[in-house]
């Protein structure tokens, strides 16, 4: 449900670029500041239709001055679905020139939020300094009409902080203030009255937990009167309700739901919340409840990148799995399980449906740090098996490392023994510790990391990867902490060797210094790691020193059985042979950036790895090489996912990519053709079953030929800087499944072919199901348009 317009065929709608709801780069830059993103939350909007008709016309409506709408209500009434509504509405209207979203929190940064504002006005930061972000943000919102939400501030000074750089023109400015203190909006008023958020309406609720409970289906007839009664008596909070979904959703009994239903009668409204919570946590597994608290930790508002998650999950053993190889499926499942309960929110999915990133509700965070502060941040790890016959571990007692700890250790001298609170266990001294996410922020001109990591050796997670130490410092520090299971570090130089001795060790992620050197590293401790499962270095050119590389070839023991996945290395192809791609087995995703020698052109032969992704890419083009660098690759059969960088396209190399029956996704980076001259792709006899995604950047083409048949699945297509292409073939408008194309600094002819396959689906479907956006930041040479919509997006 939502507010509809009604769209022209040709209509035209200005947003602003990094606002669009999916877009490439909004979600992902937000994510860097941990506390600010863009509302793309995935969960069902009811009962708000009336709220956003009313606060849409404060904003376009009334003063010509700036004005502050403000949004008050309690925790889990609502208040950032409808501020995300709102914003999104103007997704589809032209009212404002400018957009931004940021959410404050009651721990905030204001250079942070200055600076996320700024990046989606105007689209980049480069070349501006802390000091100057809030100068920049004014000047670029001076003389434009801007729309500025700022989601969940706690306290005025906020604003004072914030206000300087708001231009007070008389254009029809507004901010959108959403809080749950009312005396902080009573100071924050301008023109506008504040907007109370009501409850929601028992028919209301019902439609909301209908939604959530049946997932379009009918209610039985049987559940109806049961369902009634809950829906009421959550008191029209949709947090509440959305919580209770999840509890019942797999017991579709009426008396359960009825009980449920007498529960709900007891609670007070102020407790309501809290209490949803507490049943929604005491009906989940063990690990689940690991999971979820762990998850607590992190700071407000922040976005976990799943990939990240999953593997600090699997680092702390909050699973113990009998079979090993399907550890990332696990934990996969236990994500969608808590996202299936609303305990998560799914922020972003991928083109496949897989959760991207994810953010737990204030209200259950809050929860998480309560129950980890009453539990005096002590808690029994029970691991998971499956398979109970293959013999589940003993629990383990774990602490949480949280800030009131590392302040005990600096004031006992780094000496658990003499912190009150663990006097009394017996065994302290093999306390098993969960890893604090902040712990790499923690002043180190008060925390000594080396005495720290040696007081609390039996961690399992280290994440510095935000601290950069010397390489003496961290590698005498990791000397300590010998059951690492996920170690992040940003270095100036790095070796194997140094963490060799990490015999548990899972994820391994190392971050260079900018133009750094020494990158050059010997594999030889590698192959120690036999647990590794996933490696993720920047870029990395492997050198072999003394008789390393006799001694690897010669040995058997030289695998690692459980690795997943690589990169980003840079290699010689004389390096790659059969001997080392054995080495790993189960492999499911590679980085390559291949160093090739002038003459001659070897083969890479990747067609017995089990891999599912592939980015392979070539180093500076040398045009007399570039012919046969396609060409000597050999791909998997069962790829998915498949980026190419450096390459000419030839014919050869367009039939191997055909035969990969499974390719769903296709990225193509910097692409020559053998015939300067003609520069033409043509597919037109070839045929992609699987492709649903198809990413075109810098492709050297002016031509492009494909049949209705090329590409019979396809969903999105993106094309970026390809400054020759003349038009998009006419046979997409044939592909029913195609919902959107993207482009970016193509010429006008371009844009225009896509406007007329647009048209055309149009005319054949009867329904606006594709979607065209086209971003001018980046304008070919040459192109000029009347309308300056430089860092704009026009979507059709």
């Amino acid at each position: 449900m939502g507010i509809k317009k009604k769209s022209s065929r040709r209509e035209t709608k200005l947003i602003d670029m990094e606002s669009i709801q999916g877009g490439e780069r909004s979600l992902a830059q937000a994510t860097a500041s941990t506390k600010h993103s863009l509302p793309s939350m995935e969960e069902e909007v009811v009962g708000f239709e009336d709220d956003a008709k009313s606060i849409i016309q404060q904003l376009t409506g009334g003063t010509k001055e700036l004005d502050i709408i403000s949004i008050v209500g309690m925790p889990g009434l609502g208040k950032t679905t409808l501020a995300r509504k709102v914003f999104n509405y103007f997704i589809d209207n032209r009212h404002f020139d400018v957009r931004a979203w940021c959410s404050i929190s009651k721990e905030y940064s204001s250079t942070k939020v200055f600076s996320e504002i700024l990046k989606q006005v105007v689209g980049s930061m480069n070349g501006i300094i802390d000091e100057d972000i809030p100068h920049e943000l004014r000047k670029s919102l001076m003389r434009k009409r801007y729309l500025i939400v700022l989601d969940d501030i706690w306290e005025v000074k906020a604003w004072e902080e914030l206000r300087l750089s708001f231009p007070h023109g008389e254009d029809g400015s507004r901010v959108v203030v959403t809080t749950r203190d009312e005396q902080v909006v009573r100071q924050l008023k301008l023109h506008s009255d504040p907007y109370f958020l009501r409850f929601l309406t028992v028919d209301e609720s019902w439609e909301l937990l209908q939604k959530k409970v049946f997932q379009g289906e009918i209610c039985p007839q049987e559940l109806l009167e049961a369902g009634l009664r809950v829906a009421k008596n959550c008191k029209g909070l949709p947090l509440v309700i959305v919580l209770i979904a999840g509890i019942i959703s797999k017991k579709r009994q009426a008396s359960l739901w009825f009980k449920v239903a007498n529960e709900l009668s007891s609670h007070a409204l102020e407790d309501q919340s809290m209490k949803i919570i507490e049943s929604s946590y005491d009906h989940l597994e063990d690990q689940l409840k690991a999971c979820l608290l762990y998850m607590g930790l992190f700071p407000e508002d922040y976005n976990f990148p799943v990939y990240i998650l999953l593997k600090l999950w699997m680092a702390e053993n909050f699973v113990q799995n009998s079979d090993t190889d399907n550890l990332e499926e696990a934990y996969t499942n236990f994500l969608n399980d808590l996202a299936s309960k609303s305990l998560v929110m799914v922020s972003k999915r991928r083109d496949n449906g897989e959760i991207k990133y994810c953010t737990l509700h204030d209200v259950v965070r809050e929860f998480c740090l309560r129950k980890l502060a009453k539990e005096k941040y002590m808690q029994v790890i029970i691991p998971y098996n499956p398979d109970q016959s293959l013999g589940a571990k003993e629990p383990r007692l774990c602490m949480y490392v949280h800030d009131d700890l590392a302040k005990q250790l600096m004031e006992h001298e780094y000496s658990l023994n003499k912190i009150p609170t663990l006097a009394e266990l017996s065994e302290v001294g093999s306390l098993e510790f969960i890893a604090h996410p902040k712990l790499c922020k923690w002043d180190l001109s008060l925390t000594n990391h080396v005495l720290l990591l040696d007081c609390i050796r039996l961690i399992r997670v280290l994440d510095l990867s935000k601290v950069y130490l010397n390489v003496g410092y961290w590698a005498r520090a990791m000397q300590a902490v010998t059951h690492l299971r996920y170690l992040a570090i940003w270095t100036e130089k790095f070796d194997f060797r140094w963490v060799s001795h990490l015999l548990d060790l899972q994820t391994l992620r190392v971050g260079w210094r900018p133009k750094s050197l020494g990158r050059k590293i010997s594999p030889a401790g590698l192959w120690k790691m036999q647990k590794l499962r996933h490696v993720d270095i920047k870029e990395i050119e492997f050198k072999w020193e003394e008789n390393d590389r006799a001694i690897f070839e010669e040995s058997s023991q030289t695998v690692l059985p459980n690795l997943k996945s690589f990169g980003k290395c840079c290699i010689y192809l004389a390096d790659m042979t059969p001997e080392f791609w054995w080495r790993f087995p189960n492999i499911e995703q590679l980085k390559l950036h291949i160093v090739e020698p002038i003459l001659p052109i070897l083969q890479l032969n990747l067609g017995e790895l089990p891999l599912q992704s592939l980015e392979v890419g070539f180093s500076e083009d040398v045009p007399h090489v570039r012919i046969g660098r396609g060409s000597c690759i050999v791909f998997p059969s069962n790829l998915k996912d498949l980026s190419i960088h450096r390459i000419v396209l030839t014919e050869k190399v367009v039939s191997n990519i055909a035969r990969l029956q499974n390719l769903e996704r296709l990225k193509l980076r910097r692409i020559h053709f053998k015939d300067e001259d003609i520069k033409c792709w043509d597919v037109g006899d070839y045929k992609f079953p699987a492709l649903k995604y198809l990413n075109l950047k810098v492709v050297y083409m002016t031509e492009w030929r494909s049949s209705e048949a090329s590409f019979p699945v396809l969903e999105k297509l993106v094309i970026r800087r390809c400054e020759k292409l003349q038009e998009i073939p006419s046979s997409f408008a044939d592909i029913q499944t195609l919902k959107l194309i993207r482009l970016t600094g193509c010429m006008k002819s371009v844009e225009d072919s896509a406007l007329n396959i647009k048209k055309e689906v149009e005319d054949i479907t009867g329904c606006d199901s594709l979607q065209v956006q086209v971003d001018f930041k980046n304008m070919p040479h040459g192109r000029k348009d009347n309308d300056l919509r430089i860092f704009k997006i026009v979507v059709y």
